[in-house]
């Protein structure tokens, strides 16, 4: 199991883009991040201005849109939780956000990339979800997002990127797979818009409850940060539709998963429904 594990961290090394010219530090990443929740709060992107590159595109759920005609970056937010991560090796920030107002509240998942040269956002990328989409709820997500810890972790423990997207890349894998070695954590625990997929307990695993039909994971966007053991992944989730999967990988195991896929309109992407979602989540 352990050389099969080094085989797949070793090919997955081997797909990660070389960002060559591309290193930002980490101030400048934590800046446009900052603009980015300015915009987004208050509906006015030209907070993000001073940094937006004139042919910067802007992609919401997989799909180019003219920052202009955004319903969702033009609209002020009023933002319960927002945390990111920056990768400053590829220059790109992953923020993940929830809005409890206006209801029924959004969750979203994006991605900026910027370009190390002109210190500009190149692309605004990011997976917008809300009332009808797969499993929502922004009061579950906030209560348990609340309650997890995703503090810097010890330089002397991090992962290397090379193994935290192989982590990933090895849970996608297994959707494809069922025999694929993933590197699940004890204990390991998923959510799924606002549907938590554990207990709390030492118990709790991350295979419970996933599709028992195969997955194809299309145009795959990551963003790493060694610091926080984190990869976020934007893709097309077969045939779910758009999707964000973030994960927080611990001495190899991935310990986090939280996912948010749009549905194009069709409720709750067809999945049965989630016991106990409708419910007050318990505080």
């Amino acid at each position: 199991m352990r050389l099969l594990l080094t085989l797949f961290i070793s090919a997955a090394a081997a797909k990660i883009p070389r960002y060559y010219n591309q290193s930002c530090d980490r101030g400048f990443l934590q800046d446009a991040t900052s603009r980015y929740i300015a915009a987004q709060s208050t509906g006015q992107p030209k907070w993000l201005s001073t940094l937006l590159s004139p042919n910067a595109t802007l992609v919401e759920n997989n799909a180019q849109t003219p920052i202009a005609e955004s319903r969702v970056l033009n609209q002020p937010l009023a933002i319960a939780h927002a945390r990111h991560i920056y990768d400053t090796a590829a220059c790109a920030t992953f923020s993940e956000l929830v809005s409890l107002a206006p209801g029924p509240g959004y969750q979203i998942g994006t991605q900026l990339r910027l370009d190390a040269g002109t210190r500009k956002i190149t692309k605004i990328d990011s997976i917008v979800t809300t009332a009808g989409d797969l499993y929502f709820n922004t009061t579950h997500a906030l209560h348990y997002l609340l309650r997890e810890d995703w503090a810097p972790i010890e330089p002397s423990d991090r992962d290397s990127r090379a193994t935290i997207q192989a982590a990933a890349d090895a849970y996608y894998a297994y959707f494809s797979n069922a025999s694929t070695v993933v590197p699940w954590g004890a204990p390991c625990d998923r959510l799924e818009g606002g549907a938590y997929m554990g207990q709390g307990l030492a118990n709790d695993t991350c295979d419970a409850g996933l599709p028992p039909f195969s997955v194809e994971m299309r145009d795959r966007r990551y963003v790493v940060d060694e610091s926080v053991g984190s990869v976020n992944i934007l893709s097309e989730f077969g045939i779910l539709g758009p999707d964000s999967h973030e994960f927080r990988v611990e001495k190899g195991k991935i310990r986090w998963i939280h996912a948010m896929t749009f549905c194009r309109g069709t409720l709750n992407c067809d999945a049965p429904e989630f016991p106990g979602l409708s419910e007050e989540v318990g505080w």
